[in-house]
């Protein structure tokens, strides 16, 4: 990816991260007040985020992400993101299969140049995951 990708190029290199098992944190700012509600948690600030992350990778494996509908708006440093997403995983501790039919939203900054090369050009400050039911 190159350091000045676009904002729908980071996110479908999540995506990609997701899937190949690599590291999601450079996805992910690392200011207080960055914000991740995944289907079954509430994270608040970088440290808390990317402390999650790092175990989602190490626990879980064979993700399936299957975007339907990405759509992402790009103005002056930031962009907003919302997209239809299957998604699948296996839970390594107990090779239980999980499966969601999931709305993602999320804000990214761009972030200024900076001394991490790791680090991708847009970075969530937000991100939503949400699994719909039935009422």
């Amino acid at each position: 990816m190159s350091p000045r990708a676009s904002a729908e190029a980071v996110v479908r290199d999540y995506y990609d991260a997701l899937r190949d098992g690599d590291p999601l944190t450079p996805y992910f700012s690392d200011a207080d007040s960055t914000v991740k509600f995944g289907i079954s948690e509430s994270l608040f600030g970088g440290d808390a985020v990317a402390a999650a992350l790092e175990k989602q990778t190490e626990t879980t494996e064979a993700w399936v992400v299957e975007s339907r509908g990405l759509t992402v708006t790009d103005r002056d440093g930031f962009a907003t993101v919302a997209d239809e997403v299957t998604m699948a995983w296996t839970a390594t501790a107990t090779g239980d299969r999980h499966r969601f039919d999931s709305r993602w939203s999320g804000t990214l900054v761009e972030r200024d140049e900076s001394d991490d090369p790791a680090a991708s050009a847009w970075q969530f400050v937000t991100l939503h995951v949400s699994a719909p039911h039935e009422l």
